[in-house]
């Protein structure tokens, strides 16, 4: 097994077919574990440098949908996710406990959420009490302008 410094198995098989693509196929895989953030950086840079570097950024990052693949990817792996969660295991008490379990951990979920909400609204209510008692306690303006005139 032969490791760098920071630990990376270049021996695994996805190590290898990033290695044997060369420098373009590391750098886009290296872009590519840090986002589109990176994407968008290293486009920002090559325009600065020299803009038909740039321009060929955007283009491949457009071409290859990486620009536009954010929340729907996102989305789409949350459903597949949901799916691999409720899928049987083949055993049926580990999937009556897993079942029971996610039903419990729902409940507590909707539970706290509502005890937030009424936490919300007994803040707000303090809030809006207090405003009230500091608006009675002032004098009213009408008040004033009549003394004035007096």
């Amino acid at each position: 097994m032969t490791t760098s410094s920071t630990n990376i198995d270049y021996n695994a098989p996805y190590a290898r077919e990033v290695r044997s693509g060369g420098f373009f196929a590391r750098t886009e895989a290296w872009l590519d574990e840090r986002g589109k953030g990176a994407w968008i950086a290293a486009m920002v840079l090559g325009f600065i440098v020299f803009w038909p570097v740039g321009l060929a950024l955007l283009a491949y990052m457009i071409w290859s949908k990486r620009m536009f693949s954010g929340k729907c990817a996102t989305r789409r792996h949350a459903h597949s996710h949901l799916r691999t969660t409720m899928k049987s295991s083949g055993n049926t008490a580990f999937d009556a406990y897993k079942t029971e379990t996610l039903r419990r951990l729902e409940e507590e979920q909707q539970n706290f959420e509502s005890f937030l909400e009424r936490l919300r609204d007994a803040k707000d209510k303090a809030e809006f009490d207090q405003f009230m008692e500091d608006r009675a306690k002032r004098p009213s303006e009408d008040d004033t302008d009549e003394d004035d005139a007096a």
